[in-house]
């Protein structure tokens, strides 16, 4: 089914879609760069890519199908397993007498129609579709599988009743095994993890009480209640968990730490565990981390214009430090990995160490450290550095010994990246200070410090509305407003004209698909560059109020500054801004 060009030319000059002219620059331009005609004219900008599948339609023969809030009946979906219609963007839709419809954006995919046509052994009817008709379809296996996962819930609970523990009763680890080992026991967990997972959960909390056990996911980054299971469901799971994370099954007075990792779809995900116990019984938070980082780029981690360059400056140097700052869950690890990634060349060694190891990287050493052995952040940072590595990772400086490290490794010839827990950029240096870095130390080796939070991303359904004078005043006490309107025009988002009058900001707007009205999240970042006058005030024993004002006056974009241009971008709105910078 594939296109030939020149009937493509036809139809798009026929049509009026694009000139003659304009066809022949492509068609030569496409000669000269060895590039495909059609991926040349999308990429142009002469034609959206479901423009152009709709004149391919055409071209073709191959009927244009749209799925937008099309309701398709679940036993015809089953007919594609979800993985293979996400990765080949493929749905099945209608049964008929005549054969399977599925709606594709690629017609020339035959690897997935032979595929579908021997699994089913039905004759496959191809269709052309959009890209939001995929994303609707997709999102019902979704709604299936939830409910799937409700009724496989509803009959494994109904089955544990002959696992019950009376409070404080011993019991010893064999039974514990047993119980874990329990069918009823393995599907609930089973069932709650990649319920997890699909819910693109970061945690997993699973809290006992008196007469229940709540189980709450931490969704872009706010806590739901994801389900409540009785009380006689603890034990067991319990259990399971502890088996899985290689944890002792009979100790339940202390802490205990783990990980373990499962592989869905595809996708392996690890879960690091924490179980801590509580008055009515052990709770249990899982983190769940992606085994590998892959496809995250500093642009879809929020980072765009001045920010940007000043990390990749700062990337281009063969020595210093590189810090990471922010709170707990503030996408800390995400941004140091992304920046590894980019380091990440066949020409240098990496070498970190880290407690826990979050991401696997190819090509980076990666120790994981475990004080109870003596491997600290400071032994294993001073073990590091015979080995010979151009670039350190540790994943925290927490203590004076490992600060001292990371600042003569930085200063004899490498390139140091970690992260703090500080609440802003300038606020870095005192905590440096304090945890005891030499002033003239730091001014030598801080390339960048990057401060950041996460904000909730806007779904593609969202309500416009344009700010008022009230809150335009009262937003400039907190922002320069009128630096964030440079930016915009810079950057493109508005045109040379806008002001803050024709500006959109926007609200939620809660849908089937976007409960709350968000999905995801992206970072909100401030980028301390490390110039002459900055050195001046560290060592002159300036406040962290001093160095702000002075890194803002060089430039700096405040975190405060990066959201509200986000929400200006109708990325995310104000009110999530404000949330997120006064936690």
């Amino acid at each position: 089914m594939h296109v030939d060009d020149s009937q493509l030319k036809k139809f798009l000059i026929g049509n009026s879609i694009i000139s003659k002219k304009e066809v022949e620059e492509v068609l030569e331009k496409s000669e000269k760069k060895k590039v495909f005609f059609d991926d040349l004219l999308i990429s142009d900008g002469h034609i959206s890519e479901d423009d152009m599948r709709r004149a391919k339609s055409y071209v073709l023969g191959v009927p244009f199908i749209s799925l937008k809030n099309k309701k398709i009946e679940k036993e015809v979906l089953s007919f594609i397993p979800e993985p293979v219609a996400r990765n080949h963007n493929i749905v099945a839709f209608s049964k008929t007498e005549k054969g399977l419809e599925v709606a594709m954006l690629d017609p020339e995919d035959l690897e997935a129609i032979d595929f579908i046509k021997k699994s089913t052994g039905l004759r496959i009817l191809p269709r052309l579709t959009d890209t939001d008709s995929i994303k609707s379809a997709l999102l019902q296996y979704q709604k299936s599988l939830k409910a799937e996962f409700g009724d496989l819930l509803q009959k494994d609970i109904s089955n544990l009743k002959k696992i019950d523990i009376k409070e404080g009763e011993d019991v010893s680890e064999e039974e514990l095994k047993k119980i874990a080992e329990d069918i009823p026991v393995v599907r609930i967990v089973e069932t709650l993890l990649s319920h997890a997972i699909l819910q693109k959960a970061s945690d997993i909390h699973i809290e006992p009480f008196e007469t229940e056990v709540v189980v709450r996911y931490r969704i872009d980054g706010i806590l739901h209640d994801a389900m409540v299971l009785p009380k006689t469901a603890s034990s067991g799971i319990t259990a399971r968990i502890k088996v899985l994370a290689n944890l002792r099954l009979d100790e339940k007075r202390l802490p205990q730490d783990g990980r373990f990792k499962i592989d869905t779809n595809g996708n392996k995900v690890s879960f690091r565990v924490s179980i801590l116990p509580t008055y009515f019984g052990e709770k249990i938070v899982m983190r769940l981390l992606p085994d590998a980082v892959k496809g995250f780029s500093l642009e879809q981690s929020g980072f765009h214009g001045e920010n940007l360059e000043r990390i990749h400056s700062a990337t281009k140097q063969k020595t210093g430090l590189i810090l990471i700052t922010g709170p707990t869950g503030s996408g800390k690890s995400t941004t140091l990995y992304t920046i590894l990634d980019i380091l990440n060349t066949p020409d240098v060694n990496i070498s970190t160490v880290e407690d826990p190891i979050e991401y696997q990287m190819p090509r980076i050493n990666q120790t994981q450290v475990k004080p109870e052995i003596g491997l600290t952040f400071a032994s294993g940072l001073r073990s590091l550095v015979r080995q010979d590595p151009d670039i350190i990772m540790v994943g925290e400086i927490r203590d004076k010994e490992t600060i001292g490290l990371a600042i003569n490794a930085s200063l004899t010839g490498h390139l140091v990246l970690s992260t703090l827990h500080t609440n802003s950029a300038a606020r870095t240096i005192p905590r440096m200070l304090d945890l005891g870095a030499e002033p003239f130390l730091l001014v030598s080796t801080i390339n960048i410090i990057v401060a950041q939070r996460l904000v909730r991303r806007l779904c593609s359904e969202k309500e416009s509305y344009k700010i008022s004078r009230a809150e335009k005043t009262k937003l400039s006490k907190y922002v320069d407003l009128d630096k964030i309107l440079t930016t915009l025009r810079e950057e493109k988002i508005v045109g040379e004209k806008d002001d803050w009058s024709t500006i959109d900001f926007y609200k939620t707007k809660a849908s089937e698909e976007c409960k709350d009205g968000f999905a995801g999240r992206v970072g909100i970042h401030e980028v301390l560059k490390m110039s002459p006058s900055i050195k001046d005030l560290i060592i002159a024993g300036a406040t962290a109020d001093k160095i702000d004002a002075q890194a803002r006056q060089e430039g700096m974009v405040t975190m405060m500054e990066d959201g509200i241009f986000k929400a200006a971008q109708g990325v995310t709105t104000i009110e999530e801004v404000l949330r997120v910078i006064s936690e």
